[in-house]
């Protein structure tokens, strides 16, 4: 049976060719790794020590973490969890996992002490051994913390004058809206008390303005006729 490019085919010539012995022995070394982690785990177990991943000479110094941990930007986030999730620690689930470990923590403080653990930096690749610093080293800190500092107060008190220059801005503006609402106020007063003198000109002092005799009528519908004594003489 000839194939469209006139080469003879089978039915199963397009499936991919695996070399026994190469998975075979990749299954092998495999099988000593666990075999020996095992063993190791077990020797750590019955001396009363906790296990760390041996290292093989590529791992380098532990260093400072640049990243600030920030728990808060998680408030009120929503996390999708495969259905076939664990319940415990190993593997991902919901929580903070730690993809160099496979583990998963259900509280932000479990989270940061396994980061600093050594098991986690053995994961990374890290020693857990920090490197002794040199006077150089501390004096080239020095100078750099300086420097920051001094451009941090630079910056203060230019904040400072454009702050206050806002606060000033703000205090003439409340007393600018604060003035006219007095003025306001005043004029619509001064306006009422004329009105008020305007109609008692117009029709005598008899006139009822409004609001003016509120509390007589209200006395005199309770039955109050005045507040004098009642001793007899």
């Amino acid at each position: 049976k000839m194939s469209a490019y006139g080469k003879p085919a089978g039915d199963t010539d397009f499936r991919k060719k695996y070399d026994l012995d190469e998975y075979a022995a990749k299954a092998a070394d495999r099988e000593a790794a666990e075999r020996d982690e095992r063993k190791a785990r077990w020797e750590a177990k019955m001396a009363g020590k906790k296990y760390y991943k041996p290292m093989d000479g590529s791992e380098t110094l532990t260093t400072a973490r640049n990243a600030t941990q920030d728990f808060s930007r998680l408030v009120g986030t929503t996390t999708l969890v495969p259905a076939g999730a664990g319940v415990g620690k190993r593997g991902r689930s919901a929580g903070f996992y730690c993809e160099a470990c496979d583990l998963t923590f259900k509280d932000s403080i479990q989270w940061l002490e396994h980061t600093n653990s050594m098991q986690h930096l053995r994961s990374i690749g890290q020693t857990g051994e920090v490197r002794k610093a040199t006077a150089e080293d501390v004096h080239n800190r020095i100078i750099t913390l300086w420097e920051r500092l001094q451009a941090q107060k630079k910056d203060e008190v230019v904040n400072l004058k454009e702050r206050l220059a806002v606060r000033k801005e703000e205090d003439d503006r409340e007393r600018e809206e604060k003035r006219v609402k007095r003025k306001e106020a005043e004029e619509r007063r001064r306006r009422e008390r004329e009105e008020a003198v305007k109609v008692k000109v117009e029709y005598g002092e008899d006139v009822r303005i409004e609001g003016e005799h509120d509390e007589d009528d209200m006395m005199a519908a309770m039955g109050f006729t005045g507040f004098g004594t009642t001793t007899r003489k």
